[in-house]
């Protein structure tokens, strides 16, 4: 039996472009400034330069809209892992990487934490 992709989705996906920064864990490679092709409260997709592979841990920077969520837009630090990479050309980058989401912080501070070599989530399941 074939599934396709959108049907396996348990989360609608919204095409948005929002600034990101995306680092990817265990790795040398500096962070990267991209932005969202689509999002949803379980993972992104957007464009890269950094040669991922399918399983790669990354974390994702960036301001969650409140039409995805229903709450106030807040910062939120995803932990994931990528599950889609595809051919994609823009001035972003050369490869789709779709993450799907493990874990995220929400930021309730009104300013921007420093995007540094120090995030540290807090493992915040997301449930199912």
């Amino acid at each position: 039996m074939n599934i396709a992709l959108s049907d396996r989705r348990v989360s609608a996906r919204h095409n948005f472009k929002l600034p990101l920064c995306v680092r990817i864990l265990k790795s040398a490679i500096a962070e990267q400034r991209t932005e969202s092709v689509n999002l949803s409260e379980r993972g992104i997709y957007f464009p890269t330069n950094s040669p991922l592979r399918v399983g790669t841990a990354v974390q994702v920077l960036l301001k969650m809209p409140e039409e995805i969520t229903g709450e106030p837009t807040n910062e939120w630090l995803c932990s994931g892992h990528v599950v889609r990479i595809e051919s994609f050309d823009s001035p972003r980058g050369k490869l789709g990487v779709g993450v799907q989401f493990d874990c995220y912080e929400v930021s309730r501070r009104a300013e921007r934490p420093s995007a540094s070599r120090d995030w540290q989530p807090r493992r915040q399941t997301r449930q199912s």
